[in-house]
């Protein structure tokens, strides 16, 4: 198993939250544990996850397929998810999203040569009155953003500052 026995124990904590019979309702919280460890979802991740839920491979795959938190290809250490659904842009987001752009050297869907970012585009996430605004590796919200705002919290990802 490429799991560690830390992320088999989280999932088998989530696994304490419904019925046996109905082990298939924690692969979400299953391919979230695998991705934070691994840092995305291979096939074989996938493949494992659902073995070790005693699901068959499909099931799993649909869901890390369908939902846009799930990365089935490597990302940078730093995922950043800019909103550019409509009241992100009417709040300036193309402006967060070109500073992004030409701060990081890279677009949409791109990684830096370094490994550190990858820049992704997201649509609402649910918080349009904080617009213009952004997520760091889905778990770590920036609102109201600036150029000037962008600017620090990209400096304090250079220095490791990650809030959690």
């Amino acid at each position: 198993m490429s799991l560690s026995a830390e992320s088999l124990a989280k999932i088998d904590r989530e696994l304490t939250k419904y019925p046996p019979e109905h082990r298939q309702a924690a692969v979400m919280s299953a391919l979230r544990i695998a991705q934070t460890e691994l840092g995305w979802l291979s096939k074989d991740t996938i493949a494992e996850v659902a073995d070790y839920l005693g699901i068959p491979a499909i099931a799993a795959l649909e869901v890390a397929t369908f939902y846009n938190m799930y990365e089935l290809e490597p990302v940078g250490k730093y995922k950043i998810t800019v909103c550019t659904n409509i009241s992100c842009m009417l709040r300036d987001s193309a402006e967060i999203v070109e500073h992004l752009e030409q701060r990081l050297g890279i677009g949409f869907n791109e990684t830096t040569a370094d490994g550190r970012f990858t820049l992704k585009e997201g649509e609402c996430m649910g918080c349009c009155g904080g617009a213009p605004l952004f997520h760091i590796n889905n778990t770590e919200m920036h609102e109201y953003l600036t150029t000037e705002k962008v600017d620090q919290i990209l400096e304090n990802l250079d220095k490791g500052v990650l809030r959690k």
